[in-house]
């Protein structure tokens, strides 16, 4: 066992004897030091994985078919996949693009570069010829990888780039043939913990996606607090609903369970179905179960009433902030406290509620060990002590391993997000006395209505309390006495129609359950506009308000257009 091996171990038993005893983590753990040298495919995974016959990955179908890989397949496979890569041409620091779905190939691709030394960079199957353009330019990237069909795609991206696919495909070279000859084990590439590792686009909600920089160390490392946060125990079996390409996948469908060897457990749909979910839930004996705010308001709108899935204990939101309604009804249902944490592609799992402790509704629960979070008032820059509100910042004087090197080639950028010794996330938040962290909004979505600031997130939660509601995003509008006033966009549950009685009850329950200055004001039913990883862009609201306030010849229409104000409905206005 090599030295950074045995620190990684250590660091990683000592969470788990630390788990339930959060107090005790954040006062005692600290990130390893894996040394001079390191690489987590050849010194962490190869170290557990060799000999191991306890699954690493297992992939389930619609149809009902599925593929299981051992650990120490896993660790073989992609051995021969780093030797078939290296004859291909890929050597140590060469970025590739990795645009593959839920399926073998990806795993024991990426263990395959990252025992190689190069970059992974990797990329959503969504993408189109104008994104991959923009990310091979700028990520620099000398090799894609993709299916065979989606070569095609790659058509009308100029480059000078080798081009390996999974499957036959014309003049591109198939890496299903790795596994055809015998490779000897993955030497140590003789990577250092600063190395790059790899490149991710963020997903852009508010701007033009950010390229950042991970290194050996950050992610690999980091998500030691990522598997802390989900409560993964070796033996686990451990479901993320993610899709690749996305920093989550890697969280939480890479590192944080092979980091607890525990199972990487894949359910691949082309529709979400929450019955046959849940039922792969119960059949595979999920122990630990993550997914996205909207996968959960899907599943608590489907029938939760036949109980918590016999093997599950971990019940976990993340992506977006979860709404108390949502908490809720799983809690009813399951008996489990769902719970949320924050983190950003640019970090590991960095604020979250843990196993073992109280969670309070809504909030995305504490500081995660090592992390040396702080708020940050926006206005004059001053740490905020005890109870408050501020931006959500990292304190650079203690800068965790976990954080990204930087934005790849954008050294404004990184100034402006490293200004006054903070890591700024651009995220608001409220802290309690008991130091539980509330989001708020993003520091471009929270807004003034009648002098008061308003967080979209609140009111959203509390109109998602509504049956009526699957999703909503509240904007601000311009209005000539208030400056603005709150507007929602709502996406309706099934069975619900976009007509005035269900504009009319929205509104209602709105005034019911909100403050006066946080009331909606207006409503239209549509659409709401995502990013191709899911989250909402606002950003595409608040400029349609502005256009229609302006009127501009070219605002986007996102429903049938119309809009529902509270004075058409004079016995709720208030």
């Amino acid at each position: 066992m090599s030295l950074a091996t045995d620190r990684y171990r250590q660091a990683r038993d000592h969470l788990l004897d630390l788990r339930g005893r959060a107090g005790e983590a954040r006062e005692q753990f600290v990130f390893p030091d894996v040394g001079e040298q390191f690489n987590w495919a050849v010194d962490w995974f190869d170290a557990v994985a060799r000999g191991s016959r306890r699954p690493a990955l297992v992939l389930v179908e619609e149809d009902g078919s599925s593929v299981e890989v051992t650990f120490d397949e896993m660790a073989v496979r992609s051995d021969r996949v780093a030797a078939w890569l290296a004859g291909q041409g890929v050597t140590k620091g060469d970025p590739v693009i990795v645009m593959l779905g839920n399926q073998l190939e990806l795993w024991e691709t990426m263990l395959g570069l990252m025992k190689l030394g190069a970059i992974v960079m990797p990329t959503t199957t969504a993408a189109g010829p104008a994104d991959l353009t923009d990310r091979i330019t700028r990520g620099g990237a000398t090799f894609v990888i993709a299916n065979a069909g989606d070569a095609a795609t790659f058509a009308d991206v100029p480059g000078e780039y080798g081009r390996i696919s999974v499957g036959d495909a014309e003049g591109w070279s198939d890496i299903r043939s790795a596994q055809e000859s015998d490779a000897p084990p993955a030497e140590h590439p003789g990577t250092t913990p600063g190395d790059p590792l790899l490149y991710y686009f963020t997903s852009g909600t508010t701007s033009r996606p950010k390229l950042v920089e991970h290194t050996q160390a950050s992610y690999p490392v980091g998500h030691l607090t990522t598997a802390y946060w989900l409560g993964l125990q070796p033996g686990d079996v451990h479901l993320n609903i993610s899709s690749p390409g996305w920093a989550k996948h890697a969280w939480s469908n890479f590192f944080a369970p092979w980091i607890a060897e525990a199972t990487i457990f894949v359910y691949n749909y082309a529709r979400f179905d929450a019955s046959a979910l849940l039922q792969q839930l119960v059949e595979r004996e999920v122990t630990t179960f993550c997914a996205p705010p909207t996968v959960w308001r899907m599943l608590i709108n489907a029938d939760l009433s036949a109980g918590r899935p016999k093997a599950l204990r971990e019940v976990i939101g993340a992506g977006e902030p979860l709404n108390p309604e949502v908490i809720s009804q799983v809690d009813r249902h399951w008996g489990l406290p769902l719970r949320d944490g924050y983190g950003q592609t640019e970090m590991t799992a960095a604020v979250g509620n843990v196993p073992g402790t109280k969670v309070v509704p809504g909030s995305m629960g504490q500081p995660l060990p090592g992390y040396p979070i702080v708020l940050v008032d926006p206005m004059s820059d001053a740490v905020v002590d005890g109870v408050g509100e501020g931006e959500i910042c990292i304190d650079l004087a203690r800068r965790p391993v976990s954080l990204m090197k930087g934005y790849l080639g954008d050294e404004e950028r990184n100034a402006e997000a490293t200004k006054g010794g903070f890591y700024h996330t651009g995220d608001v938040a409220s802290r309690d006395e008991d130091g539980y962290i509330t989001y708020i909004g993003r520091t471009d979505d929270v807004f003034k209505a009648s002098d008061y600031k308003v967080s979209p997130f609140e009111v959203e939660s509390v109109l998602i309390e509504h049956p009526a509601v699957a999703e909503a995003a509240v904007v601000p509008a311009p209005d000539e006495v208030r400056l603005a006033v709150p507007k929602a966009y709502i996406m309706l549950a099934p069975g619900h129609e976009p007509d005035e009685e269900s504009a009319r009850a929205i509104l209602a329950h709105a005034r019911e359950h909100l403050a006066p200055w946080q009331r909606v004001r207006r409503l239209e039913f549509a659409e709401l506009p995502k990013t191709i990883s899911g989250k909402i862009r606002r950003v595409e609201l608040r400029h349609r308000e502005e256009g229609l306030a302006t009127g501009a010849d070219d605002v986007e229409v996102y429903g049938d257009g119309r809009e529902w104000r509270d004075d058409m409905f004079p016995e709720i206005k208030g």
